[in-house]
């Protein structure tokens, strides 16, 4: 098969769809690897490092799309992106269609095939796509939101973990998934209050049992996140419900109840985000303020680290591309059922019905 791997155009956006190590994988396979020049400069892998590896070289993105059959991305396509998709295309990045309509009316009428790595799941019913960007994007929050409770980023003033004789800062974390885990475990190591909230009873027994007690688990309903909010500093989103529509777990009202210069982190921004008042922003300016409460909303958390967030995801991706090139879209995805979860548009059509409910088609 012949195989492109453009230039991500996302604003501060530096991953690429797929490291040399990947590239030399599928040519060993017997594919055409297409790598646009410079696509993997921002990490420092040269276009040279692709060729040795037998990669062909093109110029621009258009000659990359032109010659390849499948394309392999990370974020979602630019409009610019979607008009170069033909219906022989196959598409294979995170796609995140719940939250965007104008993308997926573009991906719909470019006929092309578009599978999302977010709602692949493995044969215990996991997300192994989504699971990499979940955990840096789980750790990250931590980071960007102890940053932002600091007074030069607007913030209350706060050090996450508080001081001898000072109380730590007090985190709430939304959903207990991957992203929801790393960032506890990020919290609890820089020395905060966390508690962790879900709604299922069996996920927070078992998160209960491995972080030892050093973590306060609570069933998740509105009324106990809102009895929360007065006292908390940082709160992290990250509910997940996967291909549809983020519940909205914080609303606008609920921001009265919480003090100037708190920080809401919402991991979930990709699915709409799970804060009312959220919405996306990007690494150039990832904030806005929100009745004195500071929201930290970037769509692409993970591209701040792109050189351990490109080896975490291409690592997960190799696997499925190379099945993809072998075998053709229609085979791959019938051998495998929960590789077939990731298709979300075919034939015109939004074929995941989670996506198609939360898009109203």
């Amino acid at each position: 098969m012949r195989i492109g791997v453009p230039k991500e155009i996302k604003t501060l956006e530096f991953r690429i769809g797929a490291t040399p190590g990947v590239v030399q994988r599928l040519v060993r396979e017997g594919h055409q690897v297409f790598v646009e020049a410079g696509a993997g400069a921002g990490i420092g892998l040269s276009d040279q490092a692709y060729a040795e590896v037998g990669a062909e070289i093109l110029p621009d993105a258009d000659a990359v799309f032109e010659a390849a059959d499948m394309i392999v991305k990370v974020k979602e396509p630019q409009a610019v992106e979607i008009a170069r998709l033909k219906p022989r295309h196959t598409l294979f990045t995170y796609l995140h269609l719940a939250a965007d309509p104008d993308q997926a009316h573009g991906l719909m009428a470019s006929g092309c095939t578009a599978i999302a790595y977010e709602t692949i799941t493995d044969r215990f019913g996991r997300l192994p796509l989504l699971a990499p960007m979940s955990q840096v994007a789980g750790r990250m929050a931590v980071d960007v939101g102890a940053y932002h409770l600091l007074k030069p980023a607007g913030g209350r003033g706060l050090l996450l973990g508080g001081a001898p004789g000072v109380l730590p800062a007090r985190v709430l974390i939304l959903g207990g998934g991957v992203a929801g885990k790393h960032a506890a475990e990020m919290a609890i190591g820089h020395g905060a209050d966390v508690t962790l909230y879900d709604i299922s009873a069996a996920r927070l027994e078992q998160l209960d049992d491995q972080f030892g007690g050093r973590l306060k688990t609570c069933y998740s309903t509105h009324d106990l996140v809102a009895e929360a909010l007065p006292t908390a500093d940082l709160i992290i989103g990250c509910v997940l419900i996967p291909g549809a529509a983020a519940p909205k777990l914080v609303t606008r009202a609920d921001l009265k109840k919480m003090r100037p210069g708190s920080v809401l982190v919402d991991v979930a921004i990709d699915q709409g985000g799970c804060f009312e008042t959220s919405h996306p922003t990007t690494h150039a300016e990832p904030t806005f303020v929100v009745d004195d409460v500071i929201h930290y909303c970037v769509a692409n958390m993970p591209g701040a680290a792109p050189l351990t967030s490109t080896y975490a995801l291409s690592a997960a991706t190799a696997p499925y591309i190379s099945a993809l090139a072998a075998k053709g879209a229609d085979k791959a995805l019938a051998d495998d059922p929960g590789f077939a979860e990731g298709l979300n548009v075919k034939g015109g059509k939004i074929v995941y019905p989670a996506v198609a409910e939360a898009l109203g088609l």
